[in-house]
C-alpha cells in the first residue's frame, strides 16, 4: 500500500517533513474537513467524487489533504506538475493505473497547477474520467470556472481551500518547533511571542512559506553560550522568502485588484485607493489600463458633479506617455487622489436607461421637425416646425425632442453633488417651462 509518510526523510525540507501524515494532524480548512462536513463525510463512507477541484491560494493544503485521502482510502496515490507533465506523461500514469485496477486497487490522481494544462491536455483526461479509472484531483489557485474546460468541471465537484488562520499557522509553527523526530525539537529555540506573530501575519496564511522560514531562521542564527538559539522579529523579517505578488494578468488577482481599485475611489477612501494602485504597479500591470479605467471611472462615478476629473485623467496620462514610469507614478497617484476626493455622481447612467428604452420599444420615426431640413425640405417636409433655440430669450424655447412614442419619458436623474447641483437646477426650472414664447 502506498504510504504518503515514506516519503518524508530528514534530509527533506521541513515543509515536506512536517506534511501531516493522517486526517487528525491537518490543520485547516475545517469548512471541508471537520467532522460532519462534506469531504469529512465523503472519506468515512469511503466513496470520493469522480472528480474534485481544488482551489486555493498556496500552502494551504491542497496537495496534503489529496495525498491523506489517498491514503485514508488505501488508493494508489499518483502527482503530476501540470508545468512539468504532457500527454505523454497523462498515457503513462493511465497505463499504470489501468494495470492497478486489474489488480484491484484504486487510483487518485493529482494534478497540480491544472489551470497550466491546455484544452487538449485537459481533454485527454475526460475519458478516464468518465470511466472512473482515476479519481482526479486538480489543484489550483486560479478560477477553475475560467480556467478549466466546462466538460471536465461538469463532472467535478469544486472545493474552495481558505488562507490558514492565525491560529492555525501558530499551531502549525509551534508543532514543528515541538517535533523530535521530523521537525525542530532536537534543537532549543526561543522563538519569541513577538517573531512568532510577525511570522504568522507576513505568511498570509500559507503554511509552506512559514515554515521555510522558521527552518531557514533556526539554521542560519548561532545558538548562545548556553546553546540556545534566540529568533526575534528582526531575524524573521531577514529570513522571509520574497513573496511576490499574486497577480496573474489573466486571472482572479487581476480582476479582484482592479475592483478593489475603482471600489475604493468610487467610495471616497483615498488610503485604499493608493493601496490598491500600488498593489498594480509593483506586480507590474500596465500603466496604461490604469489610466484606462481612471478615465472611465471620471465619467462613470464623477460626471457632471467635477467636470475637471476628466480633464486631470487627461493631463495625467498624457503625462504618462511623455515620461513613462517610474516618474509617471506621481501622475498616476495625483489622478487617484483627486478622483477619490472628487464629489460622486453617476448621472451618465441615464444613457444606458435610454439604450434599454431603445432595444425594449426598437426604433421609432424622428419627428418632422427634428429631421434634416437641407434635404428637399420644401416638398418633403423635413424640418417643418422646429424652432431654434438661439432665436429666443436663454436660448432655449420649449419644444419636444424625443419620438412621439417616448413623449414624457425621462432618462437623467441629476446628482446633487458639486456642480451638476448647479447644472442640474437650470435644467429643472427649463423641464417646468411648459409655455412657449409669442
Amino acid at each position: 500500500m502506498h504510504k504518503t509518510a515514506s516519503l518524508f526523510t530528514p534530509e527533506q525540507p521541513l515543509a515536506a517533513r512536517m506534511r501531516p501524515r493522517n486526517l487528525a494532524e491537518f490543520v485547516g480548512q475545517t469548512h471541508l474537513v471537520g467532522e460532519g462536513r462534506l469531504l469529512w463525510r465523503a472519506i468515512k463512507a469511503r466513496r470520493l467524487f469522480s472528480s474534485m477541484i481544488f482551489w486555493g491560494p498556496p500552502g494551504s493544503g491542497k496537495t496534503t489533504l489529496a495525498r491523506l485521502m489517498a491514503d485514508e482510502l488505501d488508493c494508489e496515490f499518483f502527482s503530476l506538475s501540470a508545468v512539468m507533465s504532457g500527454v505523454a506523461d497523462l498515457r503513462k500514469l493511465v497505463d499504470e493505473a489501468r494495470r492497478l485496477r486489474d489488480a484491484g486497487r484504486r487510483s487518485v490522481v493529482l494534478i497540480d497547477e491544472i489551470h497550466r494544462f491546455n484544452k487538449a491536455q485537459q481533454d485527454a483526461l475526460l475519458p478516464h474520467v468518465e470511466e472512473g479509472l482515476i479519481t482526479l484531483i486538480g489543484a489550483t489557485t486560479e478560477n477553475p470556472y475560467f480556467e478549466v474546460i466546462g466538460p471536465l468541471l461538469s463532472r467535478a465537484k469544486i472545493f474552495i481551500f481558505e488562507p490558514l488562520a492565525a491560529t492555525e499557522m501558530a499551531t502549525i509553527i509551534k508543532r514543528a518547533l515541538a517535533d523530535r523526530e521530523r521537525g525542530l525539537g532536537d534543537k532549543q529555540v526561543d522563538l519569541t511571542d513577538e517573531a512568532l506573530d510577525y511570522m504568522v501575519h507576513m505568511s498570509g496564511g500559507d503554511a509552506r512559506r512559514a515554515l521555510n522560514t522558521l527552518e531557514l531562521a533556526v539554521l542560519s542564527t548561532p545558538a548562545d553560550p548556553q546553546g540556545v538559539i534566540r529568533i526575534d522579529p528582526a531575524v524573521v523579517q531577514e529570513c522571509l522568502p520574497r513573496r511576490e505578488l499574486a497577480y496573474d494578468k489573466g486571472g482572479d488577482a487581476h480582476y479582484d485588484t482592479v475592483s478593489a481599485f475603482i471600489k475604493s475611489i468610487r467610495g471616497s477612501d483615498v488610503d485604499a485607493a493608493l493601496y490598491w494602485l500600488a498593489r498594480m504597479v509593483k506586480a507590474g500591470e500596465d500603466p496604461r489600463f490604469i489610466m484606462r479605467r481612471l478615465f472611465v471611472l471620471a465619467s462613470e462615478d464623477i460626471g457632471l458633479a467635477d467636470p475637471r476629473a476628466l480633464e486631470q485623467v487627461a493631463a495625467a496620462s498624457r503625462a504618462l506617455e511623455w515620461v513613462g514610469l517610474p516618474e509617471a507614478e506621481y501622475h498616476l497617484a495625483q489622478a487617484t487622489i483627486y478622483l477619490a476626493l472628487a464629489p460622486k455622481s453617476n448621472s451618465t447612467q441615464a444613457y444606458f436607461k435610454a439604450k434599454a428604452v431603445l432595444e425594449e420599444k426598437g426604433l421609432t420615426a424622428v419627428p418632422v421637425h427634428l429631421q434634416d431640413s437641407s434635404r428637399n425640405g420644401a416638398a418633403l417636409g423635413h424640418g417643418q416646425g422646429y424652432e431654434y433655440p438661439h432665436n429666443y430669450p436663454g436660448h432655449w424655447v420649449q419644444q419636444e425632442y424625443l419620438p412621439k412614442e417616448l413623449s414624457g419619458q425621462s432618462f437623467y436623474e441629476p446628482g446633487g453633488e458639486g456642480a451638476e447641483e448647479e447644472l442640474a437646477e437650470a435644467w429643472r426650472r427649463r423641464r417646468q417651462e411648459n409655455v412657449k414664447p409669442d
